[in-house]
């Protein structure tokens, strides 16, 4: 299943079965590199959150899995977001910008690779965020990211979504191996990526983002 440049498609975190996040992207490419995907700012984007409106991140874990959750909707607060989903890779590669459009850092999302989706009005990605990350600055230094909140999390295994921590440490060290060669997609690939003036920016999510999951 491969998707047209130019399509609108939701790139969507799935834990159990529940949307955690979705974010609606234009595709940019999709090839035997990846899939390759536009998050433009102020975009309308949903995040899970508890009834008071916190959200996973602002409350410890043993108290979040004892909560109901909903999908709140707002609007993407940061810069623009490249994203590339690597073909059946634990992992996806982000590139950060600042405001002048510039590159910032790369950002290694370890995740349950991506299931592919298309009802035809909407198509999208489902993965599983697996928590653990890598900040790669441009010079290629990098550093873990979150090791405090994916451990916090192991603790409770029963309702964590993340069955192998040992496979997840795995493939960060397998990319750490690739940032270190400064290979693709660490090769500057895409840092001066501009897009396409004449996509408009989704400020709604569209009809069918809360579609049941596959992942």
């Amino acid at each position: 299943m491969r998707f047209a440049p130019g399509r609108l498609i939701v790139h969507r975190n799935v834990r159990h079965g529940q949307i955690g996040w979705v974010r609606p992207a234009r595709v940019v490419s999709d090839d035997e590199r990846g899939l390759l995907v536009w998050l433009a700012p102020g975009s309308a984007v949903g995040g899970s959150v508890a009834a008071d409106g916190r959200g996973i991140r602002a409350m410890p874990f043993a108290e979040w899995v004892t909560l109901e959750h909903r999908v709140r909707v707002g609007a993407w607060q940061g810069h623009g977001l490249l994203k590339l989903v690597r073909p059946g890779a634990a992992h996806s590669v982000w590139w950060f910008r600042g405001a002048d459009g510039s590159h910032k850092a790369w950002y290694v999302n370890l995740e349950a690779p991506a299931v592919r989706w298309d009802d035809g009005h909407l198509a999208g990605v489902d993965i599983t965020d697996q928590d653990l990350d890598i900040w790669v600055e441009p010079d290629r230094t990098w550093r873990w990211k979150d090791e405090d909140e994916f451990a916090e999390r192991l603790a409770l295994a029963d309702h964590y979504w993340v069955p192998e921590p040992d496979q997840v440490w795995a493939e960060g060290r397998r990319v750490v191996a690739v940032i270190e060669a400064g290979a693709f997609p660490f090769d500057g690939s895409w840092c001066d990526f501009v897009p396409d003036p004449s996509w408009p920016t989704p400020t709604v999510l569209p009809d069918g983002w809360d579609r049941p999951a596959v992942r």
